[in-house]
């Protein structure tokens, strides 16, 4: 049985000196998960019993919406205790989604230099590196050698997690490179850094997206980065773990958009919440389908003339439909990791196009013959192939072109790219369908 079960199992029984017992076993990414799977009611009651030592941390594990929730219910020095030690960029996401005034008094009550360097990363857009980045950082200067470098270390009481390296910058601060532990460790005493060090020549800047930082990342296999100004004056740094849940949030925006949703949406989130966010692209949805239903009205008296065509009709609009949706998925997802260009779009909207072709023809046959078999008529089998040959070599067009001009216009191609689709393949469908029917039919 699942933490979860257990816990909510107790719950239930009542016993929460049991479900105390079960909480105080499990670490803190096991409660965070354990409340991001309860529905509020249960929710509410498994974080009064949860260590006060532990808060901290499980809140700083959770889902953003089931952080959100739990904060709201806060008073502004419970906030300000529980956030306490937490990184920069951490704490300055946690405020921004706070009432001004609340982030107001929990600012008041840090220290000056806590209060400076979450101000400076407030800054930054929400989707850039500087709000990533952490400004715990131990830099070093290239003219000293190993052995000062190690009794230099030897001071701090620990190094910032995830440390593989060592920043090295001048006296002014600006950054040269990076002298990582592995060289350091193994180095002669007497080598100088500037011996030593690797050469970075092109930084992260502040105001790159995130994005593109979690593509550097995968791309150069790093475990930390350097984050500088225009200057190149070092501001900070990324680690792999803050890259881990830009990874995550992207790939759930993608899902989520996929069906009109925003990635916010947790899985208990109440009803009066969830409902609004659902109903206005239920809404689009409808009025897509009207519109595929008026193409559909203009023929009218073919369809009364043969009741075949309403038979077969969702045949062509579904497979155009799944076609577009497996272009489209593909050219998101080639967006996403920055391998779409200008100079190669005309070789990817052609193999989609003659991949369209290909199986429309394959499966244009399957369903001419099916029919034919059906209904007895070779004119409707006809007309039910070329239809379909039509529709899904459309589809794919649209399904390439449709995301690179709504990425052209600001607009999410995850978010508006399957509606916009939906809508062209059953409008191309049906026009397609019911206009060779009626050229036929007369």
């Amino acid at each position: 049985m699942s933490s979860t079960s257990s816990l909510l199992d107790a719950l239930d029984s009542g016993t929460l000196a049991g479900v105390r017992s079960l909480l105080g076993g499990l670490n803190c990414g096991e409660i965070a998960q354990v409340l991001e799977s309860s529905p509020p009611r249960e929710r509410d009651i498994l974080w009064q019993l949860v260590d006060s030592e532990l808060e901290g941390e499980v809140l700083q594990r959770l889902s953003e919406e089931v952080r959100s929730y739990l904060l709201a219910r806060m008073d502004t020095a419970e906030v300000a205790a529980l956030t306490e030690g937490w990184d920069v960029d951490d704490l300055a996401d946690v405020l921004q989604r706070l009432p001004d005034r609340v982030t107001a008094e929990v600012l008041e009550m840090m220290s000056t230099m806590d209060r400076q360097r979450v101000a400076s990363s407030l800054t930054y857009a929400e989707d850039s590196a500087g709000r990533l980045m952490s400004t715990d950082t131990i830099t070093v200067r290239p003219d000293l050698t190993v052995e000062v470098v190690l009794r230099y270390l030897r001071r701090h009481d620990a190094l910032p997690e995830i440390t593989d390296s060592l920043f090295v910058v001048t006296r002014d601060n600006l950054y040269i490179g990076r002298l990582p532990l592995r060289v350091l460790l193994t180095a002669a005493p007497n080598e100088a850094v500037t011996q030593l060090m690797e050469q970075d020549e092109h930084p992260i800047l502040a105001d790159t997206a995130k994005s593109e930082v979690a593509l550097l990342f995968e791309r150069e296999d790093l475990v930390s980065a350097a984050v500088v100004d225009a200057e190149r004056q070092l501001l900070g740094r990324i680690t792999i773990d803050d890259v881990v849940d830009v990874i995550r949030d992207d790939a759930d925006h993608s899902l989520m958009s996929l069906a009109g949703l925003n990635e916010a949406e947790e899985t208990f989130m109440p009803i009066w919440n969830a409902a609004p966010r659902r109903l206005m692209w239920l809404g689009i949805n409808l009025l897509t389908a009207l519109a595929a239903s008026t193409v559909i009205g203009q023929f009218q008296e073919t369809l009364d003339k043969v009741i075949a065509l309403a038979v077969l009709m969702p045949i062509v609009a579904s497979m155009g439909g799944v076609a577009g949706t497996q272009t489209l998925t593909v050219v998101i997802r080639g967006m996403a990791l920055g391998q779409i260009e200008r100079n190669n779009l005309g070789w990817l909207v052609n193999r989609e196009v003659l991949l369209g072709a290909m199986n429309g023809m394959v499966w244009a046959g399957a369903v001419a013959a099916i029919a034919g078999l059906w209904f007895g008529d070779a004119t409707i089998s006809f007309i039910i192939a070329a239809a379909m040959v039509i529709n899904l070599v459309v589809a794919a067009l649209a399904g390439v072109l449709l995301p690179i001009g709504l990425r052209a216009l600001n607009i999410d191609p995850a978010l508006a790219g399957g509606v916009a689709l939906t809508t062209v393949t059953d409008i191309v469908g049906f026009l397609a369908f019911l206009g060779l029917a009626t050229v036929f039919y007369g």
